[in-house]
């Protein structure tokens, strides 16, 4: 049976919208839309580090993330009322703190700490890439809301950072997937690299068959053919 996407080429991305200082308290902040998904990132400004970094001269960057209860088609509890933050919240957070660590020089940032905080308030597949995208933008309005304090001289950001996702259903590459299209898809991964195309992590997993090289490799080729897309609007919503 073969798939088809409604409304866009199985190698077009969604429509990508991004609006920075959304939220008038925070020290940076993103309101991110991928699609139907849609997430609200806010980054503040702590002047201490964890226990553990403590005297070492080093910043820290760290990242919560969680949906609210409608954000997908039947209501979930919120994580705090079960007493634990589930498995998959903990690994996309882990995810959206190590995308963020690597582009920034920690040493540069002095001893304090940037807790990034981001909120699925509409899911529609594709919330962890969504969110690292929407988190940059969030971290570097922190970063210059530091340097315009006077808190910091150097821009520690060593490098812009997105996410976008790819996989396979019924043989073919389909970039960018929806919730209907990772339900189908047989081949699934996360790819977050930097703007000179360089990798910080991916993520990928075969449900039915493994994925051959060549496949992955053409995975590959289509995120970074399209993920420059997301790295032009980061750039021209933060007027850089």
């Amino acid at each position: 049976m073969d798939f088809k996407r409604a409304s866009r080429k199985r190698t077009d991305l969604r429509e990508i919208y991004f609006e920075n200082k959304f939220s008038p308290y925070a020290e940076g902040s993103c309101l991110v839309k991928f699609g139907n998904t849609h997430v609200i990132c806010t980054a503040t400004i702590e002047e201490r580090v964890p226990m553990w970094l403590r005297g070492k001269q080093r910043g820290w960057i760290t990242a919560e993330y969680g949906m609210i209860p409608r954000a997908t088609h039947s209501r979930v509890d919120r994580e705090i009322s079960k007493g634990k933050i589930s498995g998959r919240s903990q690994e996309i957070q882990r995810l959206i703190g190590r995308s963020l660590r690597s582009a920034v020089n920690l040493n540069e940032l002095g001893e304090r700490q940037i807790k990034i905080d981001c909120d699925v308030i509409q899911a529609d597949g594709g919330t962890r890439t969504a969110s690292i995208s929407g988190a940059w933008i969030a971290l570097h309005d922190a970063i210059k809301h530091l340097m315009s304090q006077g808190k910091i001289t150097q821009n520690p950001i060593k490098n812009q950072i997105a996410a976008i996702s790819c996989g396979i259903i019924n043989e073919e590459i389909f970039i960018d997937l929806d919730y209907n299209e990772d339900s189908n898809a047989t081949v699934d991964g996360n790819f977050v690299l930097t703007d000179n195309k360089e990798i910080i992590e991916i993520q990928s997993s075969s449900e039915q068959k493994p994925i051959s090289k060549s496949n992955f490799l053409k995975m590959y080729e289509l995120v970074e053919d399209n993920i420059e897309i997301i790295f032009k609007k980061q750039r021209d919503i933060l007027s850089l």
